[in-house]
């Protein structure tokens, strides 16, 4: 069997193991929306996203494709490091754990977050999602880098001497997807192997130890990417000559034209998408929200992919032909500058915006990045069958009636 065939095999390590079955579920918040049960899939009530800028951990969305691992010998458990590399072995959390650790405050979103509204245009097949497929967190763990430093990969490397160029991630989650077999998704070797992608190989959240939901034991964090590269519940890490050809590198996760549908698709003419795209969503009001005449307070998040900041955030009360400008915040008390070493390149900004209300109105927030990449106006154009990267811009109708706000 050659080193790539070898690779590709995931066998369950000690001290883990993904159950059949959905009986030992973990417990979860009861505010949070379930858009499936059977595997779980929830995400928190929109107004909670913006209370704070580092989303707790019962709050932050969660997106599973089969029953939660279940952790049986922690001193058993560990990662099998295998593929295009000299020195292929299995790294224990005690391992992982003597390298150093850094903590990087970085949001995940799904990418189908605001999936709901694209389906509300054509009909779309995925989970449901509103505008809280999404969290900010802080993450501790190692960096990927010196783990495969540890390995002798060394640092910013693109190609391993074998011939190694993608760094897969199989988890010991199991999906019909994958017919029973494991979650998994690749990263370019590149990536993997650059300390400044800060690719983390986490343990911690938010300064807890990751609980089950999240992917206890051990979850990459491939931050400034679409959540579903940053796997869960770690089994092993194969270093490959070619991506993951997992179905959710190769059949899901791709961004498809308008006129593509069911009957002629071709997963193969596109790549799978890795950064997300500038997005932002108001969440302190509904999609259609009661208010009274007078000042309105509009809340919200903006976030970019691949380290990029966020540069604006422009609200709209007249369907586009005017904007005021929101303030953008991260970490309290300090200023925000998009894409400056103070600021958290991998993070969202949290804006805000006052605007007087007399009548019925429409509000529209976009957000534009350091990139100058802006949210396209309507989500018909960003329409696709699988209601992935939905980014138009955002809006919310405000009538005039009893209202609490």
């Amino acid at each position: 069997m050659d080193l790539q065939n070898k690779a590709k095999k995931s066998v369950a390590m000690p001290g883990i193991r993904g159950p059949s079955e959905y009986s030992q579920e973990p417990s979860r918040d009861p505010s949070l929306k379930v858009n499936a049960k059977e595997p779980f899939n929830a995400e928190p009530p929109r107004s909670a996203l913006v209370s704070t800028y580092v989303t707790p951990v019962h709050l932050f969305y969660k997106r599973n494709h089969g029953p939660i691992p279940i952790v049986d010998h922690i001193q058993s458990y560990s990662v099998a490091f295998t593929g295009l590399i000299d020195n292929p072995r299995n790294l224990s959390i005690k391992d992982i754990r003597s390298l150093p650790k850094y903590n990087v405050t970085a949001t995940l979103q799904c990418a189908g977050n605001r999936r709901t509204a694209m389906s509300n245009v054509r009909n779309v097949r995925g989970v449901g999602w509103d505008v809280s497929a999404i969290g900010n967190a802080v993450w501790g763990g190692a960096k990927l880098a010196d783990v495969l430093e540890l390995l002798g990969i060394p640092k910013l490397t693109a190609s391993t001497v074998l011939g190694g160029r993608h760094v897969e991630f199989v988890s010991v989650d199991r999906c019909k997807e994958e017919n029973g077999g494991p979650y998994k998704a690749s990263i370019p070797l590149s990536q993997a192997t650059n300390p400044d992608a800060d690719v983390l190989l986490a343990y911690e959240m938010n300064g807890e130890i990751l609980n089950r939901d999240h992917g206890f034991p051990l979850r990459v964090v491939v931050p400034g990417v679409i959540g579903a590269r940053s796997v869960k519940w770690l089994d092993s890490i194969n270093v490959l000559a070619e991506e993951c050809q997992g179905f959710f590198m190769q059949k899901d996760y791709k961004m498809f034209p308008p006129s593509v549908n069911w009957d002629n698709i071709d997963w193969s003419t596109r790549r799978p998408q890795m950064d997300f795209p500038v997005q932002s969503a108001i969440c302190s009001l509904e999609d259609v929200q009661m208010v009274k005449p007078g000042k309105v307070s509009i809340k919200g998040y903006a976030v970019s992919g691949g380290g990029r900041g966020i540069e604006r955030v422009d609200i709209s009360m007249d369907g586009g032909k005017s904007w005021v400008e929101a303030s953008r915040t991260q970490k309290p008390g300090k200023h925000y500058i998009s894409d400056h070493n103070s600021s958290d390149k991998w993070a969202w900004v949290l804006f805000e915006a006052t605007i007087d209300v007399s009548q019925n109105t429409e509000v529209i927030a976009k957000a534009v990045d350091s990139a100058a990449n802006v949210q396209p106006e309507n989500v018909e154009s960003v329409w696709n069958l699988r209601g992935v990267l939905n980014t138009s811009w955002h809006r919310v109708l405000l009538r005039l009636g009893h209202s609490n706000l």
